[in-house]
């Protein structure tokens, strides 16, 4: 695996998400841009956005979060699997319950205040 620069723990973590969206390295096209936005001279020198392609989907993800090349990786990976997460297992993918605790937690709130 590849040193993203963050914990063990984390790493491990993504491996485990990876598996289980079926998602591979040797199916990722990685390719690095250059940067936009805040970060100063650094940005403008070096290419450390990260843009991923999932050759079997087609989804595509770039991400240019951190100055960090390495961080930006870890980050397009993680993105990458939310992608996967969402279209292999629809209402029952981790970002959708999320997003439907949050919509409940929402409808309660409004109901108590009226």
């Amino acid at each position: 695996m590849i040193n993203f620069g963050i914990t063990e723990r984390k790493r491990q973590e993504l491996q485990q998400r990876m598996l289980n969206c079926n998602l591979i390295e040797n199916d990722i096209e990685e390719k690095f841009v250059r940067s936009s936005g805040a970060g100063g001279q650094k940005v403008n020198k070096t290419s450390t956005c990260v843009h991923l392609k999932h050759i079997p989907s087609g989804l595509a993800v770039k991400v240019q979060k951190s100055r960090s090349q390495s961080l930006n990786r870890y980050y397009a990976r993680k993105q990458m699997c939310e992608l996967l997460e969402n279209k292999l297992f629809g209402k029952e993918s981790p970002e959708s319950k999320k997003i439907e605790k949050i919509r409940k937690q929402k409808d309660r709130r409004r109901r108590r205040t009226s």
